[in-house]
């Protein structure tokens, strides 16, 4: 039993060692260094990555809308089936309505498809 108890304190003693020396090593400069080397990557790296994704995506936008065709809207009777009005608005548009994708339930009123609203919102962006 007594050759347990040394044995034991000389582990606990040599992992106190270990964890004291590697807790010595970490010094002060080298966080420093090293949010700034992060904090130069992100400019240099991340956002212009993030601006090329961008121009990426709103060429591919426009190259899709210069031949893309709307297909023309069926007002299909069981889109209409409401059981109870909505609690917002006039009780038939849902919470985002967008008159130029959705219709109302009204059949005067379908879907606008002329230009869309997407390549517009990308050149907000830009």
């Amino acid at each position: 039993m007594v050759s347990f108890g040394r044995i034991s304190q000389a582990l606990l003693r040599s992992s106190m060692i270990q964890t004291r020396q590697l807790s010595a090593s970490a010094a002060h400069s080298h966080g420093e260094q090293t949010a700034r080397t992060w904090k130069i990557l992100s400019f240099v790296v991340a956002l212009p990555g993030v601006a090329v994704c961008m121009l990426n995506m709103y060429l591919k936008m426009q190259q899709h809308a210069a031949h893309h065709v709307e297909p023309e809207f069926v007002p299909y009777s069981h889109l209409r089936i409401r059981s109870k009005r909505f609690p917002w608005g006039d009780g038939n548009k849902s919470l985002f309505h967008n008159p130029e994708v959705n219709s109302d339930l009204s059949s005067s009123s379908l879907p606008h498809t002329g230009t869309r609203v997407f390549p517009q919102f990308f050149t907000l962006l830009l």
